[in-house]
């Protein structure tokens, strides 16, 4: 493959990790001061697009959404698919 689409593919996985660790912070502060929410939906489409490591890591640095079990199932499935899409372009070509 291209280096230039590997180098792609890496900045891709780190700003969306970025944003939906960013996102989750910024849930769980305004959990903290009763103020306007991010919908759970826009939480897991981020997860979904490739930021599930970003996910994980907020619920884990946060202790946000860690009891809620559609983002532990959403976190879970996603992960695998992200490993077999990444396995997929970077093991198997």
């Amino acid at each position: 493959m291209s280096r230039s689409l590997d180098l792609f593919i890496l900045s891709y996985y780190i700003i969306i990790n970025c944003v939906t660790f960013s996102a989750m912070g910024i849930d769980k502060f305004k959990a903290w001061r009763n103020k306007w929410r991010i919908p759970e939906i826009t939480l897991i489409i981020f997860s979904f697009f490739g930021g599930v490591l970003g996910m994980i890591t907020s619920m884990v640095v946060f202790r946000h959404k860690i009891r809620k079990r559609t983002f532990i199932y959403t976190s879970i499935l996603f992960s695998i698919l992200h490993m077999i899409i990444l396995y997929k372009y970077f093991v198997q070509y």
